[in-house]
């Protein structure tokens, strides 16, 4: 009898040998993956609901994530959209563990210039959080042009049409300045 209980013992730590080794391979394979992720990817998981972006420059904003592009994402406020680019913000919360990737490079290659220039085409009015190590300043206007790195701004008096006469001054605001846009939602008034 002694033989075979030290054979089950033999067994049994064996068994559980193998066990720990490939608990210990499965998470080195998942530690491993995990450095492939990409933040954007894990933003795209997350399209369709809610989630609070605290930016670099003490503000916030919260909403249903609608759109995740190449350096860029659009949070849906109710009234309002707000487009923020992934440099400003310091932290997301409400993004889950899922991760979903872009196949089209189309779709990837989408970024913040890209939606710049649709608010500009627009005339839209926005308001500009500009964003720095002291704050935050904000600055109503509508985006005339749209650089390769930096907006023109015309400040305009809310609700007018931007005309030569109604513009009080431009500003030219560098996209690392932008913290976030918020605009009212197409046909929200």
């Amino acid at each position: 009898m002694r033989w075979d209980a030290l054979f089950n013992d033999m067994e049994s730590q064996l068994a559980e040998a193998d066990r720990l080794a490939l608990e210990s391979e499965i998470s080195e394979r998942t530690r491993a993956e995990m450095v492939g992720l990409r933040l954007d990817d894990r933003l795209r998981a997350a399209v369709g609901y809610r989630i609070t972006v605290h930016l670099l420059c003490g503000e916030s904003a919260q909403g249903e994530l609608t759109h995740v592009g190449a350096d860029a994402l659009v949070l849906d406020e109710g009234r309002h959209q707000v487009l923020i680019p992934y440099a400003a913000a310091a932290r997301y919360v409400g993004l889950g563990r899922h991760v979903r990737t872009e196949d089209s490079p189309v779709r990837r290659s989408i970024g913040l210039a890209h939606s710049l220039r649709a608010l500009a085409r627009d005339r839209t009015e926005v308001t500009v959080t500009i964003g720095g190590g002291v704050g935050a300043a904000r600055v109503e206007g509508v985006i005339d042009r749209v650089g390769r790195d930096y907006i023109d701004l015309a400040a305009v008096i809310p609700g007018e049409a931007r005309r030569a006469q109604s513009v009080g001054q431009v500003s030219a605001i560098p996209f690392t300045a932008l913290a976030m846009i918020r605009s009212h939602k197409a046909g929200g008034g």
